[in-house]
């Protein structure tokens, strides 16, 4: 962004004091006006056409597009008010992206952005609930895409996945900022979820405010496509109150559908491995998940409000007199096949640098290999006799076996090889 756009856009939005303190970003980056980005649209429209725009080229983590697009939610948030809750008194924390275990995770670092609304009780305002969404994607798809050959190598925007989600979290903060919650709100953009739930799983292992004080976890992911669909809730079985609390602020009209299960592939599984109630605000996957036509033009900005609304509403109930009964290990939602391949595990994997293997998170409560006895930390090395060298060849070895195979499992557990048998389910 020049000197002159980034005037235009100050005055436009009242944002003078957002850049001014930044001048490295004026002079190093260069990132699209956001007025002439967002032609007009307000609000969640606006934030969508943003994020979403050719020229931050997908935002994949660590590049400059994601750089472009983390000041961008920055200026949302010092407009709203909200207080930095990074890294040295700033909006960010770095997230190391390289990852063995998640070998296509881009070089470099990427960046969290964090703002905090402090909560209007006295009493309750040093717990806190996280409102988050990720907001890196594919950027040309070069790993990841499911676009045809005709469309290789083009621009991945990630309207619904997840502008969408970021319009959300930012709507919701609007909301909660003109009628405070008892608890204070840690307002989260993540960075390498696609890479495997990077910016997330940093966060919940390099924590900025105490885990302990941490009661909920709200994630925001794919909420673009609510008109004449339905709107799914995962991690409604996380805390015995959810289920209530989830159908009291349901918007009217869509389809609700809870599902139990504190796991999935987005960043609210971090959270809930740190006994952390979790709910994942979804409306489903479409023909243009992951490839270049997850386009604005396609986005439901009034389903994005509403859901924004819900998400304010659940939080504002986290107050006196209303705790959560954290329910661990819920089990997944049955499966009428879906996305799976096949042999299950149940294991949920860490992604952070390991020298060889794939690193447990946690195993899932009831699986096969809790079953077997693995356990959180263990470090698979092989299936069998084959070696695991990485999280691709975990998921390669799985693929080759099929529900009903027994498999000898090795793990590295407190520095020795350990093996158990497991029987592999079916997802």
């Amino acid at each position: 962004m020049r000197r002159y756009q980034v005037s235009r856009f100050l005055i436009a939005s009242g944002l003078t004091g957002v850049f001014a303190a930044s001048p490295a970003f004026v002079d190093a980056q260069s990132c699209p006006d956001p007025v002439r980005a967002t032609e007009g649209a307000r609000g969640a429209a606006a934030v969508v056409r943003y994020l979403a725009s050719d020229a931050l080229e997908g935002r994949l983590a660590g590049s400059p597009g994601e750089r472009c697009a983390a000041d961008f939610i920055v200026a949302r948030f010092n407009q709203l008010g909200l207080k930095p809750a990074g890294e040295n008194g700033t909006w960010f924390q770095d997230v190391p992206l390289a990852s063995m275990a998640s070998p296509h995770a881009p070089p470099g670092t990427g960046r969290n952005v964090l703002a905090l609304l402090p909560g209007s009780d006295p009493a309750l305002r040093d717990e806190i609930v996280i409102i988050g969404a990720h907001y890196d994607h594919l950027g040309h798809g070069n790993f990841g895409s499911t676009a045809g050959p005709e469309e290789a190598g083009q621009i991945h925007n990630g309207a619904d996945d997840n502008a969408s989600g970021v319009a959300g979290m930012l709507a919701a903060a609007e909301l909660l900022v003109k009628n405070k919650p008892a608890r204070s709100v840690l307002f989260m953009a993540f960075t390498g979820e696609e890479s495997g739930l990077l910016g997330s799983a940093h966060f919940a292992e390099n924590p900025l405010v105490p885990i302990a004080k941490v009661r909920a976890m709200l994630n925001l992911d794919m909420v673009g496509r609510l008109s004449g669909g339905s709107l799914i809730v995962a991690g409604s079985g996380t805390a015995a109150e959810w289920p209530d609390l989830v159908r009291k602020h349901a918007p009217a009209g869509p389809v609700l559908t809870l599902n139990p299960d504190g796991y999935g592939a987005s960043d609210h599984t971090s959270f809930y491995l740190k006994d952390i109630p979790v709910l994942h605000f979804f409306t489903n996957v479409h023909g243009e998940y992951h490839n270049p036509r997850d386009d604005w033009q396609l986005i439901d900005v009034a389903g994005i409000e509403g859901v924004a609304k819900m998400v304010a509403g659940i939080t504002r109930d986290l107050g006196p007199g209303q705790s959560l009964t954290l329910v661990r290990g819920t089990p997944p939602q049955p499966s009428s096949g879906g996305r799976g391949y096949g042999a299950w595990l149940g294991t949920v994997p860490d992604m952070k640098p390991i020298e060889r293997g794939v690193k447990l998170m946690g195993v899932r409560e009831g699986s096969p290999g809790e079953v077997a006895g693995l356990h959180a930390n263990d470090i698979i090395i092989r299936f069998d006799e084959d070696p695991i060298a990485d999280l691709q060849g975990y998921t390669d070895a799985l693929r080759a076996r099929k529900p009903g195979d027994k498999v000898r499992i090795t793990v590295l557990r407190d520095g020795r090889e350990v093996a158990v048998t497991a029987t592999l389910g079916s997802r």
